[in-house]
């Protein structure tokens, strides 16, 4: 049985766990029955198994951002760079918080204070998504008892820029020499701009004519297999042959100007030669959507092998990037015109015949 006592003014409560181990809690008042209902709640969950709310209590916001990112070293992922970040814009407004303390009305809160700094709405749901897998974590590991609502905002950022044939072209016609192979390769397969530059020649079978990622090299941890066409057969022979005559042993398909190491950053030249291509700002990352939507969905691949192919791995991401062009809308247009042309003819026809 638990018992009551006071500590001055105020009353403390004495309980055992399910081990019989004793422990002591301020019941924060100086009021003898707002102690008695704490103790009856605290013996009530331990009556049915469950963790006392006082070890709780105890966590904070900054044992969970520790937990968090020791979670992501420790399984190796990707995005602990972007998630780091995250996290020390959460520290500023949560640090030293106690996890009970973190409702949904304080995580509104923050998200007022980060839009009055000017944050993206995009931005602020990365961060929030962070808390969010924070709290589960924790969960997990019977640090918290609950997982408080996260809102999230309505973005209205998201980018649907593409490459028609002809912008590819003039930009990588105009590029140097040595970026070329890369942007060839991610507008004909979708592939993320980190996948293409780290591609190793382990990874391809020119006789065979596939390229392989093995699970942990792709972003969503999936291994892939593209079976490459003529052009990027093509693009591949020629690394190699550039490989071959710069005597290099270096394991990366795409190198640099002087052949020393594997391509790395040309952001400079890209949007130099956006500008005087006169197609407008362009990210390497708009050829993910023209790899879907004009390379492959309207050249008639299944939307599951497409997505095989750049990567995706839900269908909702998938279907962010088979975005609708204004050529599109004007080819079903003129389709809608044909289809309604072609109805008129047979019915004057039909009539005809029946006179």
């Amino acid at each position: 049985m638990g018992t009551i006592y006071r500590r001055g003014e105020t009353y403390w409560i004495k309980y055992y766990d399910g081990r019989g181990k004793p422990l002591y809690e301020s019941a924060k008042t100086d009021k003898m029955m707002v102690a008695k209902k704490l103790l009856s709640l605290r013996e009530g969950e331990i009556a049915e198994g469950r963790v006392p709310g006082i070890h709780f209590d105890k966590v904070k916001f900054d044992d969970l951002a520790d937990d968090l990112l020791s979670d992501y070293k420790v399984n190796g992922r990707k995005s602990i760079v972007q998630v780091t970040a995250s996290v020390a814009y959460l520290k500023v407004y949560f640090k030293g918080m106690k996890v009970r303390e973190i409702t949904t009305a304080k995580i509104n809160d923050y998200i007022e204070k980060k839009l009055e700094e000017k944050f993206a709405p995009a931005t602020i749901n990365r961060q929030l998504s962070v808390l969010k897998r924070m709290f589960n974590l924790g969960a997990k590991a019977n640090k918290v008892d609950r997982v408080p609502y996260t809102p999230i905002l309505k973005e209205r950022n998201v980018r649907k820029g593409f490459f028609e044939n002809s912008s590819f072209l003039s930009l990588r016609d105009a590029l140097p020499e040595h970026p070329k192979g890369v942007v060839t390769f991610g507008y004909r397969t979708g592939w993320r701009i980190s996948e293409v530059v780290t591609l190793t020649w382990s990874r391809v079978d020119l006789k065979q004519g596939i390229v392989r990622l093995e699970s942990g090299e792709t972003k969503n941890e999936d291994a892939r297999t593209i079976y490459l066409d003529d052009e990027l057969k093509q693009v591949l022979e020629s690394q190699k042959e550039r490989r071959k005559k710069l005597g290099t042993a270096l394991p990366w398909v795409f190198l640099n100007a002087d052949g020393t190491d594997r391509v790395k950053r040309f952001y400079k030249a890209w949007k130099t030669t956006c500008k005087n291509a006169t197609i407008g700002i362009k990210l390497f990352h708009d050829f993910r959507r023209t790899a879907v939507r004009s390379n492959m969905v309207r050249s008639g691949i299944p939307k599951r092998v497409a997505m095989m192919i750049s990567g995706n791995k839900t269908r909702a991401v998938f279907e962010r990037y088979n975005i609708v062009s204004d050529a599109d809308l004007r080819l079903a247009a003129q389709r809608q015109h044909e289809y309604l042309q072609a109805q008129m003819v047979t019915k004057t026809v039909t009539i005809a015949n029946a006179k």
